[in-house]
């Protein structure tokens, strides 16, 4: 062990972060080492105040402190268009973009098959009821890989069923094969947007 035990056990609790490797997880942990009391004290309390009030919208799946999201609770969005997507990043990344006014609906992951994740898995449920509030349009904005094709295609049928008069439509190719929604520039996430096509 290189580190005194103290500091060796934030190291491996900062590795849990993604994309928080060893060498990454040091300097993390050496820069808290390097905090005054009352610094570390506020991240500290920062983070447990996230982890006890952030929760999902109980209507889309979002993040949010209340029972219903701030884009849920704007009565200026329109209701009748509700695009989904995998996670809270890609609505950011979709938000960010401020060409998109309508609603969303957080799937929080896709179908996956391989690594177990089966539609029951995903916040679906409560897409289907959402269906008969008006909505006229469904925009799936998952990711183009096998995984967003999957849930695309599911969700598109399962639409079809539950609620044929609803128009199902998928992000057009603006964005690469293989890329993430939360990567993409604000152009090519309106390009996408505009030129979604029906399923």
């Amino acid at each position: 062990m290189l580190y005194p035990k103290s500091l060796e056990s934030l190291i491996e609790n900062l590795k849990k972060l993604p994309g928080v490797g060893q060498k990454t997880a040091e300097r993390y942990a050496l820069s808290i080492l390097g905090l005054e009391m009352d610094e570390v004290s506020d991240l500290a309390e920062a983070i447990i105040e996230l982890k006890a009030k952030i929760k999902n919208c109980r209507k889309c799946g979002n993040l949010s402190e209340d029972d219903l999201c701030a884009i849920c609770q704007d009565e200026l969005r329109d209701s009748s268009i509700i695009c989904v997507v995998a996670n809270t990043t890609d609505t950011i990344a979709m938000e960010k973009t401020e060409n998109y006014h309508g609603t969303y609906h957080v799937l929080n992951g896709l179908i996956s098959p391989s690594k177990g994740v089966l539609p029951d898995d995903l916040n679906i449920k409560s897409l289907k009821e959402r269906l008969n509030d008006g909505v006229e349009e469904v925009i799936i904005a998952t990711n183009l890989t096998v995984e967003g094709d999957t849930t695309s295609l599911y969700l598109s049928k399962l639409i079809a069923m539950e609620n044929p008069e609803v128009k199902v439509t998928r992000i057009a190719h603006g964005l690469p094969v293989g890329g993430h929604l939360d990567y993409a520039d604000d152009l090519t996430i309106i390009k996408a947007l505009e030129g979604r096509f029906k399923i």
